[in-house]
């Protein structure tokens, strides 16, 4: 391999594995909301006390 090719295939790598790496930092930070944590829409309001 070429050293142009080297350092291409380094490049790719670094960008697929930074996303990676980015994502799985961004989902800890700021985790997916369960659908059944969501409050129900059609559910009544509640009374006040």
């Amino acid at each position: 391999m070429t050293t142009s090719a080297v350092l291409m295939m380094i490049v790719a790598m670094l960008v697929v594995w930074g996303g990676l790496v980015a994502s799985v930092l961004f989902l800890r930070a700021r985790p997916e909301v369960d659908d059944a944590e969501l409050p129900d829409p059609d559910a009544p309001p509640a009374e006040p006390r």
